[in-house]
């Protein structure tokens, strides 16, 4: 079974940063995708970033380019969502996902999703 536990949400200003981490465990990491969504209030879940096994691909939204940066440590089976500049728009609740698939990157799809931490930017 796999297991995700995000940390490092909180409240910032706008304009700071946060650094959010994914623990994954129950089975090897080293060769699954890594993804982060986010959900903010009255709003469906949307895509932020997503890694491939190795680091050598990274994909963003549009909204977040820039700004944040997505990374992993397959050494502590960790995944790791840098966020600078943050805005209020960037208020939501923070998810880690994985997929059930190995080395699929392009059209990934998520099977395992962590319980969300909330990351708040004040104005």
């Amino acid at each position: 079974q796999v297991h995700l536990v995000e940390s490092g949400g909180g409240l910032v200003q706008a304009g700071g940063s946060l650094r959010l981490s994914c623990a994954a465990s129950g089975r090897t990491f080293s060769t699954y995708t890594m993804g982060w969504f986010r959900q903010a209030p009255g709003k469906e879940r949307a895509f932020v970033a997503a890694i491939t096994w190795n680091s050598v691909n990274t994909n963003y939204a549009d909204s977040v380019k820039g700004r944040f940066t997505i990374s992993r440590d397959n050494a502590k089976n960790t995944v790791y969502l840098q966020m600078n500049t943050l805005k209020p728009e960037d208020t939501a609740l923070y998810y880690c996902a994985a997929p059930s698939i190995k080395y699929i990157f392009t059209g990934v799809r998520y099977d395992y999703w962590g319980q969300g931490t909330q990351v708040t930017v004040s104005s």
